[in-house]
């Protein structure tokens, strides 16, 4: 039996191009494998339209939203000023070990389908379709529940209950519009919400600095009062041994701060319709390491000096700016414009978030439809590039957050968020495990590493780090759950789990697929060159040009 029996590539497709380790390209064939399907990158119709300043801005901001703005508070609940504060430098360093794996594979490969793809092409095809679909769910679900966490900042000036399905219906056709308009209108807006956070966090730091030093209008000096009392690490009041008790406190909180991190893959995500996509990444990428310390430590430290972590207000759970330690610790010292700023800037990001979400489900969608792995109309484009019936069909995800509206769906619309718990660590697990087949693929073919144009070189390291810690942030995600045991509290910790391997393996026998051997893997077909995708860097003809030139 020939290569292309085996391999089931039919007479059209024998008229583009073949690819085998052992003899190379045979110009003019395509390779196409029964379990899973590798189409040339000329089937990909979406469209480089995000220039450098958009991924530039998507990569500083990101991943800030209301888990830093009003998730830090419960950490520092959780954990205390200093437990908060280790938590959220490991998982940093887990979140930053995720994006150099996602981003090398990137810059080697800057086409639609990202890492599900990469999964399937370079680990295993059921991986890949298990993790796509999974991504797709989280983040389509995860739409509704930032839309519906929006509505709840707006309460900050409007409690009444009536103005909410307006209120609702409002984000949501405002969210659909932006991506219905394409990728360019996506970009814009998502540059405009990050110079909001990036001004936000860079004020609440500021403003928080003077505070504790006694510049704010009560005069009064805080300094590290609150890490002597009521202390530096608070107790989780699971166990009555105190130092045990204060390590639970420290693990429940790391999963705390990893959500926060969640969705620094955006960047790549959006390669396949960024302009210049290898040299983009590559620039924020070696950035994101100082925007973490800046925006997430930097930020963590400082709400532990100003706030106690038993403090009355930072136990309320209002939603709304009302919670963050940094307007507590504003309205004390005698600030009373800010927190209407705060809360208005807060919901920026809410939206923002509901945003992504969408542009990340349907391109995601995209992407399995363009090897098979999800239904082929969706991988209609327009003649600007849009996946319309992909966006089309995620936009049908947001009018769930009418169902937060009433008490009794609110209910069950928080289980289908909650099904989401362990599906952004599902991704940044395969990212990295993808990572280390592609590395070990590079290596036996004999191909140089470092000639791809990002290449991290304290890889295949970092991604065996990440692969560590997402692995075990899954493990112990409800690790709680067990001290007090509930079955709802379990299912919606660990359901997504048994979800994920009902994927992987069910795609696994009816396709008969299997894991790649390092010489199989082919790192060539359907992914454009250099020259393709790179264009010339203009010299910055101003001193102006040349301060965007270094910040963007």
């Amino acid at each position: 039996m020939s290569l292309e029996e085996k391999k089931g590539i039919n007479d059209e497709e024998k008229n583009i191009r073949v690819f085998t380790p052992a003899s190379g390209f045979d110009e003019g064939k395509v390779d196409s494998n029964p379990s899973y399907k590798l189409d040339v990158h000329d089937l990909d119709r979406v469209q480089r339209r995000l220039k450098q300043r958009h991924v530039q801005m998507i990569a500083i901001a990101g991943t800030i939203g209301t888990g830093l703005f009003l998730g830090s508070g419960h950490a520092l609940q959780g954990a205390g000023p200093l437990g908060a504060l280790i938590a959220y430098i490991l998982v940093g360093t887990v979140a930053y070990s995720s994006l150099c794996s996602i981003a090398e594979l990137t810059t080697h490969a800057p086409i639609s389908g990202t890492f599900p793809h990469f999964a399937a092409r370079w680990v295993d095809p059921a991986l890949g379709f298990a993790v796509g679909w999974n991504y797709f769910y989280s983040n389509a679900i995860s739409t509704p529940s930032e839309i519906s966490a929006a509505v709840l900042l707006l309460s900050f000036w409007d409690d009444n209950e009536r103005h909410v399905a307006i209120y609702t219906a409002a984000i949501i056709v405002l969210i659909i519009a932006i991506n219905i308009f394409g990728v360019r209108w996506f970009g814009e807006a998502e540059f405009v919400f990050s110079l909001i956070k990036i001004s936000l966090i860079l004020g609440l730091i500021l403003a928080g600095l003077v505070i504790d030093l006694g510049g704010g209008p009560n005069k009064e000096r805080i300094g590290f009062r609150f890490w002597k009392h009521p202390g530096a690490l608070a107790r989780a009041g699971l166990v009555s041994n105190i130092n045990t008790d204060r390590f639970l406190g420290i693990l429940n909180v790391l999963i705390q701060a990893a959500f926060s991190f969640q969705g620094m893959e955006l960047v790549a995500i959006a390669a396949s319709e960024t302009e210049n996509p290898r040299h983009n990444i590559k620039k924020a990428v070696r950035r994101v390491f100082w925007r973490i310390f800046i925006f997430y430590i930097l930020g963590v430290l400082i709400i532990g000096m100003l706030v106690a972590y038993n403090d009355d207000a930072l136990l309320a759970s209002t939603g709304t700016a009302a919670e963050s330690p940094f307007v507590i610790a504003i309205e004390r010292a005698g600030i009373k414009i800010l927190p209407h700023i705060i809360n208005a800037c807060i919901f920026t990001s809410a939206f923002s978030a509901g945003n992504s979400f969408i542009f990340c489900a349907s391109r995601i969608l995209y992407g399995l439809a363009l090897r098979g792995q999800a239904p082929k109309f969706l991988v209609y484009c327009t003649k600007k590039g849009l996946p319309l019936f992909a966006v089309l069909l995620v936009s049908c995800f947001p009018f769930l957050a009418f169902m937060s509206v009433s008490s009794g769906s609110a209910t069950v619309f928080n289980w289908f968020v909650n099904l989401v718990t362990t599906a952004g660590f599902s991704s940044w697990f395969t990212m990295n495990l993808t990572y280390i087949f592609f590395y070990r693929g590079m290596k036996a073919q004999g191909r140089d590493l470092k000639a791809n144009v990002y290449h991290n070189p304290l890889q295949p390291f970092v991604a065996y780090w990440g692969i560590f810690w997402t692995l075990f942030f899954i493990l112990v995600n409800g690790f709680a759950v067990f001290f007090d045991f509930n079955a709802s509290g379990f299912l919606t910790s660990y359901l997504n789990i048994p979800i994920f391997l009902v994927l992987y393996i069910g795609y696994k026998i009816y396709k008969r697929t299997k894991i790649w051997k390092p010489e199989e893997m082919d790192f060539d077909t359907g992914i454009p060159t250099l020259e393709e995708t790179e264009s010339p860097e203009t010299p910055p003809r101003n001193i102006l040009e040349r301060i965007a030139g270094i910040v963007f």
